[in-house]
């Protein structure tokens, strides 16, 4: 075997440009960290009390998706490093004139019960489903359990799940005179409210006229403390009241609504079936709400429609339907004051990111410069 010698009659090949030196490194740096935070890891905020107080708004997490496995893009024609826009503009990033089919490539861990998910929410329409806004909340349900909430404990098949350490809940606080004592005393629970300044909640009239009081969110532990406090005359669970899916099959979307309405609430709720991928469901007006989206959506059929409480493909009434995909139910752990499956059904599979597994840091946007960083949680495993 012979080697290739160089002409050394030959000019010089002529040497890089500085400017072609950065330009390669930097086209190589944005291929690196495109292909990283695709396949193994990509880093979230937390930007509201959702899923206080296990995550709090300021967090900042590390999301795997090495643990589900990363899945191919649907929408190659983007902008690299970006999600629906470009950087601080209203600009879109991408252009949806391709879509590609999504396959997931194998991971080293299933969707548990009780992790903590970062998922795209399903009920947007405006965006691809690989572009649409991202969420985070606690899976409390996998694809064949049955779920129930029970005085706003949850049950799987019958059998009570796991409460998260951090699940709060909201009340109406009723006090005898709002005072800087109960301030104070709000602040050492961490009683937050995100939306006041400081972070700190205002005195409101109560229920009755006279009475005053504050609406807070907090754990159990800082309910029992002020339920023994004096200067606290009452503690009333809020209930929003809202219809929840699947009374209204499609949220925010349509006219699509449960012939069989069920009037469940945020605390009392089901039991609900969680599709699992390969089952034939019987279709009927008890049922349809719950697999509509399913049907009309989230698995790309064509020519579906609703009417009269059921679900039509081409004009003609489905009877039975055969899962293309597994579904979870995704809860905030604060239980009153998060936007979840509760309102807007399943989360496809499909739509998944990955788990979150590391806080790497956390600010506090209420604190003053010197105590804006949470020291306590840096480098938190989350649970």
């Amino acid at each position: 075997m012979s080697l290739l010698k160089t002409d050394p009659t030959a000019p010089p090949q002529p040497t890089k440009t500085k400017t072609r030196e950065w330009a390669d490194s930097l086209i190589f740096a944005i291929v690196a960290a495109t292909l990283i935070r695709w396949a193994t890891f990509e880093a979230y905020t937390i930007p509201s009390p959702s899923m206080e107080s296990s995550l709090l708004v300021g967090d900042y997490l590390f999301v795997s998706k090495l643990h589900y496995g990363p899945i191919t893009p649907q929408t190659p024609l983007q902008v690299p490093l970006t999600h629906q826009t470009l950087w601080g503009t209203g600009l879109k990033s991408y252009s949806d004139l391709i879509q590609l089919p999504t396959f997931r490539l194998p991971g080293f861990s299933e969707i548990k019960r009780n992790d903590v998910v970062v998922f795209h929410v399903p009920h947007e329409t405006q965006y691809p489903a690989d572009l649409r806004t991202n969420y985070i909340k606690r899976c409390v349900a996998v694809a064949g359990d049955t779920l129930e909430i029970k005085d706003g404990k949850v049950f799987l098949n019958g059998k009570p799940g796991v409460t998260p350490p951090g699940l709060q809940t909201t009340y109406f606080t009723q006090v005898d005179n709002p005072n800087d004592e109960v301030l104070a005393a709000l602040r050492a629970q961490g009683v937050v409210d995100y939306d006041q300044p400081g972070g700190m909640p205002q005195a409101v009239p109560g229920p009755t006229q006279g009475t005053y009081g504050y609406t807070i969110s907090c754990t159990q532990a800082a309910a029992d403390y002020f339920k023994k406090q004096p200067y606290v005359k009452a503690m009333t669970v809020l209930q929003p009241q809202v219809m929840l899916f699947p009374d209204v099959a499609d949220f925010h979307g349509s006219m699509a609504m449960s012939a069989t309405p069920r009037n469940w609430n945020l605390d009392n709720y089901g039991p609900l079936p969680i599709p699992k991928k390969g089952q034939t469901i019987a279709l009927s007006p008890a049922n349809a709400a719950i697999y509509f989206k399913i049907v009309a959506r989230y698995e790309h059929n064509e020519g579906i429609t609703w009417q009269d409480g059921m679900i039509y493909q081409n004009g003609k009434m489905l009877t039975s339907y055969t899962l293309k995909q597994n579904y979870y139910m995704m809860m905030g752990d604060n239980r009153h004051n998060s936007e979840d499956s509760r309102f807007w059904g399943f989360v496809p599979e499909d739509h998944v990111v990955g788990k979150a597994v590391l806080i790497w840091l956390s600010t506090d946007p209420n604190a003053d410069f010197w105590h804006k960083i949470r020291w306590s949680r840096l480098f938190n495993i989350i649970h």
